[in-house]
């Protein structure tokens, strides 16, 4: 890490989407520049017009080509300016190639900046992964663009909301897929990326969860074999090496014994084992304003030789440019970067 407080870079998102706005709300806080020094990676005009959204005639951006020239200084947003849209090309709230090419710059650029050394961590504002693939970058999401620009193979998906958190064996594949993808090499080399991902965090002696793929966890392979074949091998193999690691733990109780504190971390067998229970918690929709009243977790890489955290959601292009997004996702992604920049190197 760089001498002082962690350089945080950050993407600007989709720039027909709530990213922006969000991005403006985050770096408001005077919090933010207490642990490190923020700088997004996106377009000038772009996060002008979030200014005149949110209303923050108290900020101002400054225009940067390199990460040396950024001020870090509250109620200066620094600005990586990619001249990648401008505003008059910007599609507000819809899915589109001009959009989904400039969001993918972002990210390609805050790759380069942290594999450079230049910023210590990066954090991820939702893209399209429609908008993308229109622009011509095949790609299922944000997890897989850092794979392959950072020639990563061995990685996983980890969702985090308070003390609850879930690494996934696999995740945009089919859900015919995903069973198939539960094989003792691939969940086992989660169940270490887990473990590795806790202690980076300051937890000394992690509590991994794992989760069985079928109801009941098999129930002795009357409902499915892979707990035998597949998991129960990959938990032996990692208490071998010294991993308190229990399971497998049927998938309809192992999250109320994580949220009960139980586990420090769970491993889930596919997407959305792992999405909907993160889900719950972190995201209370109010009923009676008919509005979200929060949308925490966040989303962090693992495996990576850098460090990326992102928010965990999407781009919500329906009230993209209204003012009423929330940046508490995007904060607690920044907060979880500044924790892993310092811990990395950590014993």
């Amino acid at each position: 890490m760089k001498q002082g407080k962690p350089i945080i870079g950050i993407t600007m998102g989709d720039p027909g989407s709530i990213g922006p706005e969000i991005s403006v709300k985050a770096l408001r806080d005077s919090a933010i520049y207490e642990k490190c020094r923020p700088i997004i990676i996106g377009d000038v005009p772009v996060m002008q017009k979030a200014l005149e959204i949110v209303g923050s005639n108290d900020l101002n951006v400054n225009s940067v080509s390199d990460v040396s020239s950024a001020r870090f200084k509250h109620g200066i947003i620094d600005v990586f300016d990619m001249g990648a849209i401008s505003m008059d090309k910007v599609d507000i709230g819809r899915f589109t190639a001009a959009n989904g090419a400039a969001s993918y710059r972002y990210v390609e650029k805050a790759i380069t900046l942290a594999l450079s050394g230049d910023i210590d961590a990066t954090v991820t504002n939702a893209l399209s992964k429609e908008a993308i693939n229109l622009a011509g970058h095949v790609y299922a999401g944000h997890t897989e663009i850092y794979a392959h620009l950072t020639g990563t193979t061995q990685y996983a998906m980890m969702l985090a909301h308070d003390d609850l958190r879930v690494v996934h064996v696999s995740t945009h594949v089919s859900l015919r897929e995903a069973c198939e993808r539960v094989k003792e090499h691939r969940v086992y080399e989660v169940i270490v990326l887990a473990d590795r991902a806790c202690r980076t965090l300051g937890i000394k002696r992690p509590a991994v969860g794992v989760a069985g793929l079928n109801p009941h966890s098999g129930e002795a392979g009357m409902f499915g074999t892979e707990e035998i074949d597949e998991i129960i091998p990959a938990i032996e193999r990692a208490r071998k090496e010294g991993i308190s690691v229990e399971g497998p733990i049927p998938p309809d109780t192992i999250f109320p014994k994580a949220r009960g504190g139980w586990y420090d971390i769970v491993v889930a067998m596919y997407h959305d084992q792992g999405h909907i229970p993160l889900k719950m918690e972190g995201f209370v929709y109010n009923r009676v304003e008919k509005k979200w009243d929060a949308v925490s977790g966040i989303n962090v890489t693992l495996g990576l030789p850098i460090i990326r955290t992102s928010v965990d959601h999407g781009t919500a292009m329906d009230i993209a440019y209204k003012g009423t997004a929330s940046p508490s996702s995007l904060v607690a992604a920044i907060s979880c970067a500044v924790k892993f920049a310092e811990n990395r190197n950590a014993p």
